[in-house]
């Protein structure tokens, strides 16, 4: 089986997902093709070697619907003969787009791919897109359905997470990425927007707050109350896990995802594909796995599906030198820390989405690329990549420098 190889990745930088942020006036499709024309102009490359674009999008609606992949990857200059097609899977859209292209790459049946993901929040609506598992009771009973706020502030109450501990995260997330920003490490990646006119509309990540204290934080009431309390699904989580006798809400803006606009790419090919176009390998996708997660629980999916590609790949804990899990919320990467018993300096070491922000469908992509770009840095190894997702699942993968 040919291995697949990550020979290149950008991303564009985050704006802030309101109608005043940066990146409002810009397109999902316009997203999309600043990140696939980077790709294919910084690398020479050559289109018609490309035999697929794989975009996660997870409100592919209005603007952004109607196969958002095929759209950039034509608007990028790509050949005509270059297809595309996007993917969803809520928060790991992004990710699983790369391990479906290295999939293709790795059965054989295609020899170069480009993958990645692109939300813009300000102008597509959080959950535009609707669905079921909300609001029709033969999914939502059984599931204990619940926003994923609260389900954070279950996995903190389960766990033992307090008030001071999501915080001291929070603040460590935003000092992290300040300093990644101030060193220079996402020179190298982000590839900065421009108007029609060729002018930089944003070149630099705009959620964050760098100057973030326990004092700033603690000054915010937690906003998941109202719901869980009058919205009733306190009573859901509690129905859930019967061994609860209440819900600390602990979860706020300032310790939670940043909502914003986005979009990043991932060139993968095989061995021969990279030769042929004169490129390179960065690294290689060793492993990844898909996997459900109690859905009351929800955000615990990276525990589950690290342990099963821990299994699939014949590894441990001692041969990851990085990890990088989404920061929906604190809590999620409190219990992964807690999970495996980690050291906080191997994960999430640029910082993450508290500062950054999350674009749904873009984020796995983005923080692939972030670990290797570490890698590279550090000059060790091996990273696991991982992102919980809504109505509990988990995906991950495995990478290792060449």
């Amino acid at each position: 089986m040919p291995d697949a190889y990550i020979y290149d990745h950008v991303r564009t930088p985050r704006g802030r997902g309101k109608p005043d942020g940066a990146l409002h006036e810009v397109t999902a499709l316009r997203l999309a093709e600043t990140a696939l024309r980077a790709i294919r102009e910084r690398n020479g490359l050559d289109t018609a070697l490309v035999d697929d674009v794989v975009l996660g999008c997870v409100d592919p609606v209005g603007e952004a619907g109607g196969d958002i992949a095929r759209a950039a990857a034509l608007v990028a200059d790509y050949g005509d003969v270059v297809p595309g097609v996007q993917i969803n899977r809520f928060c790991a859209s992004g990710l699983d787009a790369v391990n479906f292209a290295a999939a293709q790459v790795m059965s054989g049946q295609h020899d170069m791919t480009v993958a990645g993901g692109v939300e813009s929040m300000s102008r597509i609506g959080l959950g535009a897109s609707g669905g079921a598992w909300p609001v029709d009771p033969a999914i939502a009973i059984k599931s204990y359905f619940m926003p994923q706020g609260v389900s954070a502030d279950l996995v903190a109450t389960k766990y033992g997470f307090g008030r001071d501990d999501v915080d001291a995260y929070a603040m460590e997330s935003q000092r992290r990425a300040a300093r990644s920003w101030a060193e220079g490490r996402f020179a190298r990646s982000v590839v900065p927007v421009r108007d029609v006119n060729g002018l930089v509309i944003l070149d630099r990540d705009e959620h964050m707050r760098p100057g973030t204290d326990m004092q700033s934080l603690g000054q915010l009431k937690p906003s998941f109350v109202q719901m869980g309390e009058m919205g009733g699904f306190d009573a859901v989580a509690i129905e859930a896990h019967p061994e609860l006798e209440a819900i600390d809400h602990v979860h706020h803006a300032g310790n939670s995802s940043g909502i914003v606009d986005g979009a990043a790419a991932v060139l993968i090919g095989s061995r021969e594909a990279g030769v042929a176009a004169g490129l390179k390998p960065r690294a290689r996708i060793r492993a990844f796995a898909n996997i459900g997660s109690e859905p009351a629980l929800m955000l615990t999916g990276p525990v589950d599906v690290t342990r099963k590609l821990f299994r699939r790949a014949g590894m441990t804990k001692s041969d990851i030198d990085l990890f990088e899990i989404n920061e929906a919320f604190a809590s999620v990467v409190l219990r992964y820390l807690q999970a495996f018993d980690l050291d906080p300096d191997r994960v999430n070491v640029a910082g993450g989405a508290i500062a950054m922000g999350h674009p749904l469908g873009a984020t796995g992509a983005m923080i692939l690329g972030t670990v290797l770009d570490e890698l590279e840095r550090t000059n060790t190894a091996v990273a696991l990549v991982t992102l919980c997702i809504g109505a509990g699942m988990g995906t991950a993968t495995i990478i290792e420098r060449v």
